[in-house]
Order: C-alpha cells, then sequence, then structure tokens
C-alpha cells in the first residue's frame, strides 16, 4: 500500500505547526551534517562552519500575513510563508555555498521549490546570500506531510555583515540615514572582495598541496 502525502492545508493548529516545522528543521540539519562529516572523512575538509536554525514566531508570521494582505490564519500561514522553519549554513568559502546547495537539491527526498541568489544578484542593501525554499516529507504516526523549510547558506564574511545590518536597521526602524545606508553599501563591497581573495587564496594553497603530494609519489 502507497503512502499519501498530506498537503500542508492539512495542519490544525499551531502547536502542529511548530512540531512539524521543528521536525523538518532536524531532518535537514542532520544532513546537513552528515555531507559534512563526509567531507571530512573522504577530503579531510569541512566546508560548513557552522548552522543556525529557528522556528520563526506566531507574532512574526502574523505580522508578514498581515502586510502581505492575507488574513492570520493556520491555512494561510502554511500556504504562503515560506521561512517559518529558516536554517542558515554558514561556509568558508563561495565555492562551497554552491557545492552544498546542490548536494542538497539532489536528495530524492527533498523538492526545491524556490531558489534567489543574492551572491551573483545581491539586494540594492548590498546584502548576499544564497537562499533555497525546500519541501521536505515529514512522517507522522498516521501521515507523511510534506513541509517547507528556507536555507540560507553563505560565507562568514557574508553572516558577519547581514547580522550588523540587520541591527542596524533595526535601531532605525528600516530607514536609517543615507550616509549609513551608502557606508552598509561599501562595506558589502569590501566583504565581496575578501570573499573573493580568500577563495583564491584557499585555491593557491591548495594547488601547491596538490603539487607536494604528486612529488612526493614520484619519489
Amino acid at each position: 500500500m502507497g503512502l499519501q502525502l498530506e498537503q500542508g492545508s492539512e495542519i490544525k493548529s499551531w502547536k502542529e505547526v511548530q512540531l512539524l516545522y521543528s521536525s523538518a528543521l532536524k531532518q535537514i540539519a542532520t544532513k546537513i551534517e552528515i555531507l559534512n562529516d563526509e567531507f571530512q572523512h573522504v577530503h579531510l575538509y569541512n566546508p560548513i562552519e557552522h548552522v543556525k536554525k529557528r522556528i520563526k514566531t506566531s507574532e512574526s508570521i502574523v505580522k508578514k500575513l498581515k502586510s502581505h494582505g492575507y488574513e492570520p490564519t493556520i491555512e494561510n500561514m502554511v500556504k504562503y510563508v515560506n521561512d517559518i522553519a529558516g536554517i542558515r549554513v554558514i561556509c568558508s568559502f563561495t565555492t562551497d555555498i554552491y557545492m552544498i546547495a546542490d548536494m542538497i537539491s539532489k536528495q530524492s527526498d527533498i523538492k526545491v521549490v524556490a531558489v534567489k541568489d543574492y551572491i551573483m544578484h545581491p539586494k540594492s542593501s548590498g546584502y548576499r546570500s544564497y537562499h533555497m525554499v525546500v519541501m521536505i516529507p515529514v512522517y507522522l504516526s498516521d501521515r507523511i506531510v510534506e513541509t517547507k523549510v528556507e536555507l540560507q547558506i553563505r560565507t562568514v564574511a557574508m553572516d558577519f555583515w547581514a547580522s550588523l545590518e540587520h541591527k542596524i536597521q533595526y535601531k532605525f526602524e528600516g530607514n536609517a540615514p543615507g550616509h549609513i545606508n551608502t557606508e552598509l553599501m561599501e562595506c558589502a563591497r569590501m566583504v565581496s572582495e575578501l570573499d573573493d581573495r580568500m577563495r583564491k587564496l584557499n585555491e593557491e594553497i591548495e594547488a601547491i598541496r596538490a603539487e607536494e603530494a604528486a612529488e612526493t609519489e614520484d619519489l
């Protein structure tokens, strides 16, 4: 007998929302941890610096729904809010970001719903990150519920900038003075340049190591 996938509209209460989305976060976090462990074992390299995860508060979800003109119902939460469950993956280099995104998207039980590449196409504020919304099945005792999780994959430098920019904009309630926004844009440019220089430096180091390993084998 085949398993039937229930849609998110079957969720009836906020407690069930919390259960489903926290369960989805645990599954995604485990998948990411396994990928990182595999890289450490096979390649002697950890592409992931650390992982942060969170469930959006009910107050924040209601505010977001109202701002988009939707009634604050459970059904609308599940249907229209993609980041109830959010996980942030912090990497060493920009190349790691695309590698991790590719590995996650290829897993058979994950369906990629949407992608926003703010690295290739930064926001006007200077914000850079790679966003994915995925669906992952949560297995309950009586059914399977496809549940959305938003992944944000970024470098340490991108995360540093985004964290400080958020704090600054929060203090000004999103209306920071022009000269501060200009300075933030300049800092974003410097972060992008730093990421690129660090990536090139890492590639040079890896090339030297490969050359040394080849010379050792020839002896």
